[in-house]
């Protein structure tokens, strides 16, 4: 089993009604030396400029960024690279960073290489210092 950690940026609150901007995931590992970072072109004309703002880039470069389902076949072939056995999603804001991550590998790929559950970091941070109240 292997902790992949990973961050969405999306130009939405929600997938399928908006769309994944970018993402980045790291294995981790003693190195932190495993990366990847893929970037996705837009599957929805409707977007919230704000959310946009937070990714750094514009409407226009979206528009620009990789296939999705080409982003999403590259990210599992990563996963199948570096991750020993099912890979264990983990991020910081599990709620929302899993959302898109699983809608986007359901709809291009017909799978999640997650399975169906991810895990916050914070939880993480938690055990591994063994005191519960560490978590937030």
């Amino acid at each position: 089993m292997s902790f992949v950690i990973v961050d969405v940026e999306s130009d939405g609150p929600i997938p399928a009604e908006f769309s994944m901007v970018s993402f980045g995931a790291v294995l981790f590992n003693d190195a932190l030396d495993k990366t990847f970072y893929g970037k996705t072109r837009p599957i929805s004309d409707r977007f919230v400029p704000e959310a946009l703002a937070i990714s750094g880039f514009s409407r226009e470069q979206h528009l620009s960024f990789d296939d999705p389902k080409a982003a999403m076949e590259s990210f599992a072939s990563w996963l199948d690279q570096h991750a020993k056995g099912r890979p264990v999603f983990v991020s910081d804001n599990v709620a929302f960073d899993w959302q898109f991550i699983n809608y986007y590998f359901h709809r291009f790929l017909g799978r999640n290489p997650f399975g169906f559950s991810g895990r916050r970091i914070g939880d993480l941070y938690a055990g591994l210092v063994k005191d519960a109240s560490k978590a937030t």
